[in-house]
């Protein structure tokens, strides 16, 4: 039992420290390993599998709606990047240059995608002419580089794996739907399948994306009551186009610009997976997303049968789920301890005494509860309680946001409970930059969102007492 404990020893009690936690989590549930690079991270299978999983769902998703992918050049010259001038004010400290190709000096920098929106718009000037080429679907996933001076594993890192969907519409109004689409495509997704619930709504002029008309966000609550942004769609209006010259002819043979959007996930999102369901036992992985759904540990493994009846089961479960066997020499306990830690949703414990009555023991990774099936309907009964299992770990979610969101009517009401409350506080707001600068400058927290779904709090400002005109989700943030 020594070893049994050990492992669990390993990961710092979240209540206790919640930043070690998470580095703890991560390791050892052999999701990242650190890189001699500072600032990357290398993604080991349990980690890459699971962003495997998000990219084939997403993937899917996004072709529904039309979407193809493409694949665009690693890196950007400089003077194509100083075409849009807000962008490049937006990305500048961030920005890694590459200034040698080889031994020799190059004669114009490249810059290292910190994302494509310049190159997606270069190649639209060249295959847009006409409202038949309209519009234009595109999505790719691939890597970008930022240099940031603070890393988290997942959370931000110098480089890290994306999506970035770049489109172009003919009108105004066509790119305002695909923007709103696919933040309705994100929130989906991270309901349905990684059961985080997400506040959707739009950011301030100050928090939105360089060089847009308008940003959206989704906005998770991770488990120390900190906000992650977990995806962002954005409307570019004609900017980029204007910039770009990219115009095409419409039906009266007249020339227009076009209109285009933009929008990304990243494996940021891996992160709040972690800080949503985790526990002090390690990764608490939602059946939808998980790599390995199943782990089937045979206990007393050396006894006649007890083997074969897990592969058999093994290669029966196969057929509609995710499943493996622990057939190591470890301990029944430390296979526990491990499959815990990994986050496998379920696990199913079979020895002698099980054989001899045909069942099996269904394990619960999120309450560890415990059902007693016969062999002869555990592919309905494992299918029963992994979609339970993924309603409630969304319920939980959901409840656990919901007891950690408040309302602010005023300054020091809303001081006290961003100084004392870890979570969202739902305050009216007057619109003007300054008091969202003073809120920051005091207080820590940032707007996180202008939610689609207003609420009257309040009929003045929460930090300036003048006549309010939104509600706005406030929070300290990742």
């Amino acid at each position: 039992m020594a070893k049994e404990k050990k492992l669990v020893e390993a990961i710092t009690s979240m209540e206790e420290d919640f930043a070690q936690w998470y580095t703890d989590v991560v390791k050892k549930a052999e999701l990242i390993e650190y890189s001699n690079v500072k600032g990357c991270m290398i993604l080991r299978p349990n980690g890459y599998a699971i962003w495997e999983n998000i990219q084939k769902e997403l993937d899917r998703r996004f072709k529904e709606t039309g979407v193809e992918n493409v694949y665009m050049p690693l890196f950007i010259p400089e003077s194509l990047l100083q075409r849009e001038k807000d962008h490049v004010e937006g990305f500048a400290p961030e920005v890694a240059w590459v200034t040698h190709g080889g031994m020799e000096p190059l004669q114009e920098r490249l810059c290292v995608r910190p994302t494509s929106e310049t190159l997606f718009c270069d190649m639209y000037s060249n295959i847009i002419q006409s409202y038949r080429d309209l519009p234009k679907l595109y999505n790719q996933w691939c890597s970008v580089v930022r240099w940031e001076k603070t890393t988290r594993p997942f959370l931000r890192s110098m480089e890290f794996l994306w999506q970035e969907g770049h489109t172009a519409h003919a009108t105004e109004e066509e790119a305002e739907e695909r923007t709103i689409q696919m933040l309705n495509v994100y929130a989906d997704f991270c309901e349905q399948i990684l059961a985080i619930p997400m506040i959707k709504g739009k950011k301030t002029d100050k928090e939105k994306f360089a060089g847009a008309h308008s940003t959206y966000t989704i906005e998770a609550l991770m488990h120390d009551g900190k906000a992650l942004q977990s995806g962002t769609s954005h409307n570019f209006g004609d900017g980029f186009a204007h910039a770009f010259d990219i115009q095409y002819t419409d039906k009266d043979n007249k020339l227009q610009y076009v209109h285009q959007t933009s929008w990304g996930m990243s494996t940021r999102i891996i992160g709040a997976v972690i800080m949503v369901h985790g526990d002090d036992s390690g990764l608490v992985l939602p059946p939808r997303i998980a790599p390995v759904q199943v782990m089937i540990v045979p206990i007393a493994q050396h006894k006649e049968g007890v083997l074969d009846k897990a592969y058999e089961l093994r290669d029966r479960l196969a057929k509609t789920f995710s499943v493996k066997v622990d057939d190591s020499d470890k301990s029944p306990g430390w296979k526990f301890s491990e499959q815990e830690m990994r986050g496998i949703p379920t696990r199913i414990e079979i020895g002698p005494k099980d054989l001899e009555v045909n069942q099996a023991v269904i394990v619960r990774r999120d309450t560890r509860e415990k059902i007693v099936v016969s062999l002869d309907e555990i592919e309905a009964k494992l299918a029963q309680v992994q979609e339970t299992m993924q309603q409630e770990m969304l319920k939980r979610a959901r409840a656990h946001r919901d007891a950690h969101t408040y309302q602010a009517a005023n300054y020091e009401e809303f001081k006290e409970l961003i100084a004392n409350k870890p979570g969202f506080v739902k305050a009216m707001w007057c619109g003007d930059e300054a008091c969202e600068l003073k809120i920051k400058e005091e207080t820590t927290a940032t707007s996180r969102c202008m939610p689609f779904e207003q609420e009257h709090v309040a009929d003045t400002c929460v930090c300036c007492g003048k006549p309010a005109k939104t509600m706005v989700y406030w929070g300290k943030a990742y």
